[in-house]
């Protein structure tokens, strides 16, 4: 009986310590996916482009992580080929901004 009850208790903490490292190496990942991410942005957005994304991020994160996303992906395409400025970026926030849709369904 003691036996069968510390084979349990070594199995669940084997078990806890498998999703505790699995967990600690997907948040090490992220982190190293945001460092790079921030790095690509810091080559690609002048300084005053780089701070209003920031401000952009505080208010409404998921538009400026779309925003990061598209830059990155024209980047990646080579479809860019020059820093994006302040001015652009505004133009891009409204496009991407005002995309948004909202739907009502009615049951």
């Amino acid at each position: 009986m003691d036996e069968e009850l510390e084979q349990i208790r070594k199995k669940k903490l084997q078990e806890l310590q498998m999703s505790y490292q699995q967990r600690i190496a997907a948040e090490e990942e992220e982190k190293e996916t945001e460092v790079k991410k921030q790095m690509i942005l810091g080559q690609i957005l002048t300084q005053d482009a780089k701070e209003r994304l920031e401000r952009v991020k505080i208010a409404k994160p998921e538009l400026a992580e779309n925003v990061e996303n598209q830059l990155i992906l024209l980047l990646q395409n080579g479809r860019l080929n020059q820093q994006i400025d302040d001015n652009s970026l505004k133009m891009i926030l409204r496009k991407i901004g005002s995309r948004r849709e909202i739907r009502i369904e009615r049951r």
